[in-house]
């Protein structure tokens, strides 16, 4: 590996005890936010009250979730206002979305999230609190933010951490301090935009990002609202990286033909160190699955599948096979399964951190093949690659959503490759030779819970509609002269997936969280199922249907459930195609 850069930096929460506890002044009160969990904030404010020392360490990241969790007595609690900072210098929606999940943390709580009138003053949420009894309170929480500069000059505002000491009435310091969550960004981020890249893409093989970090790391088991310093920053690093890549080639931003290389950032939870260590290497070699294929039924399948039960499945479908081969050498195998019936092509995977409609695509492909009339060409996998990179970093941290693992080796998506060497489109330029397939079944998924980027601005760049989930829901695109057969096609395949009361349930109570913080989703809703609808320009099937679970992360029972839906709708999907004409 060639290391760019190995270093280690002091810890925020333990530097600011020793300078409090050096600073020897009697009757100091201080009051500061930084990037750590409850129970080392809790820790650091015992051992400085064991030195006489008036100190209350609160949480920088989602102030006002924890303000909740840690303040606020939710028993009996009837009602709350919450009234939003809105900043000039962030979307008018910015401390609505800060403030999810509190929608599902109140079940049964009358809430509202007021905005208030426009200011550039550090952000301050005014909370109104009734109990049932007749107690009633107002809190004010402190939102710590700093307007600052990105390393590709675009103007931001983002949490900070922030220090506020007085002593008796009199005010000694308040402000935004550096931190080491902050630091290790920047560091990471300086380091990468001053390196002497080469002139044209690909950049690097594999660029390895490794972080060690103290700090909140969530669990999915713990019922607490979803609050993971670590993931968000993987988050952050991962698309703050490919914007700078982007601008260094010269193509606008969100182009997703860029190909860097694989970015990865392996960000990990330590006892105390705060480690940052970049390289780059070749990529590894692939290396067989670490476990034979297990004999669990498809259709309980809880958590994604190795590859080698992906092979087994592939195995035991009839038809044609064929391949392409990924930028890393592995095979990604296509079932070619002639018939009378109108032709489809089915693929998951194609944003490999997306599990779901791997499994979906399997199970669809196996009712499908006992159906006598049923042509159709799967391609379960389109980003080997990528899933192997996932299944590396879900080997540590399996409830990250990890979007680091979502494009390909090459760092592009390959929806949006467009010349040679194809590697693995290749795969899908046969399904569409082989079939003539009218339409495409492309299963997706997205994050299971929030998808922040604390340190640049907050809300994900480019995909502000995907901040939180919104249930299951499908997108439609067409060419010019197939609007008529797409709305007809979305219309079956929401009436099949209205008569599962599971979903219809799940959709409503996600929407509804996603319209008290996100405002009404831009999207019509379709028989219980939010549908995009929109005419395309682009290669491949007149139709391409895509799905979307909110899937990344989840396991158990809720992973059964995903693949459930996704092979539901594939299966209404041919069926609709089936009943409707193919053509314009």
């Amino acid at each position: 590996m060639n290391v760019l850069l190995d270093t280690r930096l002091p810890r925020t929460l333990d530097a600011w005890v020793q300078s409090m506890l050096a600073d020897g002044r009697p009757g100091l009160r201080i009051d500061a936010w930084l990037f750590e969990g409850l129970a080392a904030r809790r820790a650091a404010e015992q051992r400085l009250a064991e030195a006489g020392i008036a100190a209350r360490f609160r949480s920088a990241y989602k102030p006002l979730v924890h303000h909740f969790q840690e303040e606020v007595d939710l028993a009996g609690l009837a009602s709350v206002t919450v009234h939003c900072p809105v900043h000039p210098m962030a979307s008018a929606r910015r401390f609505a979305l800060e403030a999810y999940p509190l929608a599902e943390m109140l079940t049964g709580i009358e809430l509202q999230l007021v905005p208030q009138p426009p200011s550039e003053a550090t952000p301050r949420h005014e909370i109104e609190l009734r109990w049932h009894d007749g107690r009633q309170r107002t809190d004010a929480v402190f939102a710590p933010n700093r307007v600052h500069q990105d390393v590709l000059g675009n103007t931001l505002l983002s949490p900070c951490a922030w220090m506020k000491i007085t002593q008796g009435e009199a005010p000694v310091t308040d402000g935004a301090r550096p931190s080491d969550y902050e630091a290790l960004f920047r560091l990471a981020m300086d380091t990468l935009h001053q390196h002497p890249w080469p002139v044209t893409e690909p950049y690097f093989e594999r660029l390895d990002i490794r972080v060690d970090l103290p700090g909140v790391a969530a669990t999915a088991e713990s019922g607490a609202p979803w609050v993971d310093l670590h993931e968000a920053l993987h988050e952050d690093l991962y698309f703050s990286l490919l914007e700078l890549f982007q601008q260094r080639s010269g193509r606008p931003p969100g182009d997703r033909r860029l190909q860097p290389g694989q970015i990865v950032p392996d960000v990990r939870v330590s006892e105390g160190k705060v480690g940052l260590r970049i390289g780059l290497r070749e990529y590894p070699a692939p290396i067989a699955d670490e476990g034979a294929a297990n004999d669990i039924p498809l259709d309980r399948i809880a958590a994604p599948l190795g590859f080698a039960r992906i092979a087994e499945e592939l195995a035991a479908i009839p038809g044609e096979r064929f391949e392409a081969t990924s930028r890393q050498g592995r095979a990604v195998v296509g079932i070619y399964h002639p018939g009378a019936g109108p032709a489809v092509i089915v693929s998951g995977g194609q944003h490999a951190n997306e599990t779901s409609g791997v499994v979906g695509a399997l199970r669809a492909a196996r009712h499908l093949a006992a159906q006598p009339d049923a042509h159709f060409a799967l391609i379960a996998l389109e980003n080997p690659d990528g899933y192997a990179l996932h299944r590396e970093l879900c080997a540590h941290s399996p409830q990250h959503m990890h979007h680091a693992a979502r494009y390909t080796a090459l760092g592009d998506d390959v929806e949006y490759r467009e010349h040679a060497p194809f590697h693995e489109r290749e795969a899908r330029h046969e399904a569409l030779r082989l079939s003539g397939a009218a339409l495409h079944i492309n299963l997706h998924g997205y994050a299971a819970h929030e998808w922040t980027r604390p340190l640049t601005g907050y809300i994900p760049r480019g995909f502000a509609l995907w901040t939180m989930p919104k249930g299951f829901f499908l997108v439609l695109r067409y060419r010019k002269g197939w609007a008529d057969t797409a709305r007809r096609l979305a219309k079956h395949v929401c009436g099949r997936l209205a008569e599962r009361p599971e979903l219809m349930a799940f959709n409503a109570a996600q929407l509804a969280t996603y319209n008290t913080h996100a405002g009404a989703l831009p999207f019509e809703v379709i028989r219980g199922t939010a549908c995009s609808l929109s005419e395309v320009d682009r290669p491949g099937p007149a139709l391409t249907l895509i799905t979307e679970f909110p899937d990344e992360t989840i396991y158990g029972d809720s992973f059964v459930f995903a693949h459930d839906t996704q092979t539901a709708a594939v299966l209404a999907a041919v069926e609709a195609i089936g009943l409707i004409s193919p053509s314009p």
